[in-house]
């Protein structure tokens, strides 16, 4: 497998400290991708040294990656055999186009596994996304776009601090967008995925991006080696993958174009959209969070790790010593999540369909709890604002 001979080694860490999002699946970077990602910059920088130096022009793009002959490679070429014969690609012109394509080997570290022994912390994970700068631009945002917002809310029943809180997470309101060629990042991850017990069933996961990437491009017309994204091939301000693209994102805004990298509209419908496909109920509580506290005898730990759904009366959860701080409606289904906190006690609470939903975006407990603690603190400060007289 080929390596990369330098590393850009400020860049690399100036992103992944900025807190850009990916959807990879759509996923969140963890603090685990941070930690290997900054020893590789550290390992990288430590070989750069030995190195002549060599002064290399602006790049367009981050991360230029290296050139890897991928045309001659036997399941490359059978990959696109398979696009010209199922899409009508034209074969020479798919040819020219992997002849352009680099191999990144940051998004090859940022897939491997995490190592073991850390515990996840979610004030940690949390003091990322719910801070001052996110929640600015979030008020900053909901005033921009309030039209598109209750829009939203009314057509898909997704309210607007949901919506506001994923864009928020994902790529603070279009800042953090991402700038691999989502080409390359595809192509490397869909042919050269770093080795681990899921490899197979992962390259094929993104050689059917790199499919829906060049059918996205050729369908908008675009240049599909102008697209940038995530590190894993995300693109826009929502940070979905070419297939979410194909199958949710949505008009929005009326111009008979789906464009996820420049209108903010159609970025909030295409988000309402996925959510409803994914399970969100209009007719369900605002609330969909509910914090308990759990006995002593620990009955209810046959409740976690249970699947991404509702699914357990509260009856059933109560009777196993799970005890809501709040009232939870009694004639809906519950999950147990566990919220860890490193060294610090575990936080437990009840989570209602809507959450899943949230978690169908990424799955991860802390990635859904962040969106919903993001719109609150977004919505919270817009209040605040309109009671000292501020325009919204």
């Amino acid at each position: 497998m080929p390596t990369t001979t330098s590393t850009t080694s400020a860049l690399l860490l100036s992103l992944l400290l900025a807190g850009t999002a990916h959807a990879a699946e759509n996923s969140q970077i963890s603090a685990a991708d941070r930690a290997r990602a900054i020893q590789a910059i550290k390992q990288g920088a430590k070989q750069d040294a030995n190195q002549p130096s060599v002064k290399k022009a602006a790049a367009k793009f981050d991360f230029e990656g290296e050139f890897v002959n991928y045309a001659s490679w036997s399941d490359v070429r059978a990959f696109l055999d398979d696009m010209a014969a199922r899409h009508g690609f034209d074969r020479a012109e798919l040819d020219v186009l992997i002849g352009k394509v680099r191999y990144v080997e940051t998004t090859v570290q940022l897939m491997k596994p995490a190592p073991p022994g850390k515990p996840k912390n979610w004030h940690a994970y949390s003091a990322r996304f719910i801070e001052p700068v996110r929640i600015n631009a979030g008020v900053k945002f909901w005033r921009e776009n309030a039209d598109a917002l209750a829009r939203a809310e009314r057509q898909y029943g997704v309210p607007a601090n949901i919506i506001v809180g994923i864009i928020g997470v994902e790529t603070v309101y279009g800042r953090n967008t991402g700038r691999f060629r989502v080409l390359d990042a595809l192509t490397t991850l869909a042919f050269s995925y770093p080795e681990s017990p899921t490899r197979a069933a992962r390259m094929a996961y993104f050689k059917g991006e790199l499919e829906n990437a060049l059918l996205f491009a050729r369908k908008d017309g675009i240049d599909p080696l102008t697209l940038l994204g995530s590190y894993a091939g995300a693109i826009g301000l929502p940070q979905f993958m070419p297939g979410s693209i194909m199958k949710y994102a949505v008009d929005f805004d009326g111009d008979s174009h789906i464009d996820l990298r420049n209108s903010t509209a159609d970025a909030i419908g295409s988000v309402a959209h996925f959510l409803v496909e994914h399970g969100w109920k209009r007719d369900d509580p605002a609330t969909s969070v509910y914090p308990v506290t759990v006995s002593p005898n620990r009955a209810w730990e046959k409740f976690l790790g249970q699947g991404l759904s509702a699914k357990f009366t509260l009856e059933e959860l109560q009777q196993a010593g799970v005890t809501s701080v709040a009232a939870p409606p009694q004639n809906m289904l519950y999950g147990l999540i566990d919220l860890q906190n490193g060294s610090e006690a575990t936080e437990y609470s009840l989570a209602s369909n809507n959450f899943f939903a949230i978690t169908q975006y990424n799955r991860s407990y802390f990635y859904a709890m962040s969106v919903i603690d993001l719109g609150k603190a977004v919505s919270e400060a817009r209040a605040r604002q309109a009671e000292v007289g501020v325009k919204l």
